[in-house]
């Protein structure tokens, strides 16, 4: 955490948190932008498959060209794209406008978080594992002040007055990055060589089965940050409080578990850790579905939270342990582009699902993904 590495670490770190903050603070104001815009749950459930799609998309060719330019250069970029989108976000004054915003927000955060590992790992070799754990809980503290953010702005604000300060600690990241990294900008054609990428992943059937099953991972994720408030609040009527508690709880525990988890990667086998924690998931997601107690639920989305976020800090260093050195941020871009983009589907699922049927259903499906993803992991690693 200190000298010239830790400041990219930790400036790197806080820019995530930002992107995550200002992401996941949409799902504990969703009743009111629904509200607001006069939207339905399946339209919600679109404009964040929407922003995670793009998300997705961009990851392959982020990890690629910050390979091919500098991770500096895909760093700022994408921090300035974010501040535009979420300022878009907060003065949408349609659903067509708000749509737009979270693509731009989509394609910010999709050129970040790729250049982000990639730097890591470059700064990092022995304590990699940790490394990547800090960096990675970075988002989870995001999801944190995602909750504080939304309730204490609904408590004396508009759901809009959410973004101001994630667009001016996005900026101030900028200026840092700007003013700390050692490297160049470089703005050159380049060709992505996506067939080269495309046949390491897919030629493998080792990356072939973890692509998979990272895919179901964030189906399952990316569903339960969007409509994990709502099914507590709207689906089993616990109330505002419940549900803004055990949002923050999720990103609470994940803030301890992925350092921990990356930590003891570098020292357990990662497939036993993948699994245990997978497994963990899947049974506390069970036990959120079946709760009928408001404090039950919340114990429940603790430990749901524990197994969750303890898989990605392990599984990305496994990642590029494996990876060839020259091509690392590359690969990793390209499986992440596939899993995040599989998995951004999973909040139009829900919100689909809880529109045509009722969310308890919609959570049963991501408990299933949970274990067939378990599966895959034991099988491929």
């Amino acid at each position: 955490m200190t000298g010239y590495a830790g400041r990219l670490l930790v400036g790197t770190s806080v820019g995530w948190l930002a992107i995550q903050a200002g992401r996941l603070v949409l799902s504990p104001m969703l009743p009111q932008v629904t509200a607001d815009l006069q939207i339905s749950d399946a339209q919600a459930g679109f404009a964040f498959s929407l922003l995670w799609g793009l998300y997705a998309l961009l990851q392959y060719p982020s990890g690629r060209l910050s390979d091919a330019l500098s991770r500096k250069t895909l760093l700022t970029t994408g921090l300035a794209l974010v501040a535009v989108g979420f300022g878009a976000l907060a003065a949408a004054p349609s659903y067509a406008f708000f749509l737009v915003g979270a693509a731009v927000v989509g394609l910010g955060a999709g050129l970040y978080p790729t250049a982000a590992r990639a730097l890591v790992s470059d700064l990092y070799s022995d304590k990699q594992g940790r490394a990547f754990g800090l960096h990675t809980a970075s988002g989870d503290l995001g999801g944190v002040a995602a909750a504080g953010l939304g309730a204490t702005v609904l408590a004396v604000a508009t759901w809009r007055a959410a973004f101001v300060p994630v667009v001016a600690v996005a900026l101030v990241v900028l200026v840092s990055l700007h003013a700390w990294s050692r490297e160049d900008y470089v703005f050159e054609r380049r060709t992505l060589d996506v067939r080269a990428t495309l046949g390491r992943l897919f030629g493998t059937p080792r990356f072939r089965g973890l692509l998979v099953a990272y895919a179901l991972y964030a189906f399952t994720w990316q569903a339960t940050a969007a409509f994990l408030p709502t099914f507590l609040n709207t689906g089993k009527g616990f109330g505002q409080g419940v549900g803004s508690a055990a949002f923050a709880a999720l990103f609470a525990v994940g803030a301890v578990v992925k350092p921990t988890a990356g930590t003891l990667s570098d020292y357990v086998p990662r497939r036993t850790l993948t699994v245990s924690s997978l497994l963990l998931g899947a049974a506390s997601l069970s036990a959120v579905v079946l709760a009928r107690e408001p404090l039950f639920a919340v114990v429940a989305v603790v430990a749901f939270a524990a197994g969750l976020m303890s898989f990605p800090p392990v599984m990305q260093s496994y990642l590029m342990d494996s990876f060839p050195a020259d091509s690392a941020g590359g690969d990793l871009g390209a499986m992440r582009t596939v899993y995040i983009g599989l998995g951004a589907l999973g909040p139009t699922y829900v919100g689909t699902v809880a529109t045509l049927a009722d969310y308890r259903l919609a959570f049963w499906g991501l408990v299933a993904a949970l274990l067939v993803c378990a599966g895959l992991v034991a099988a491929t690693t």
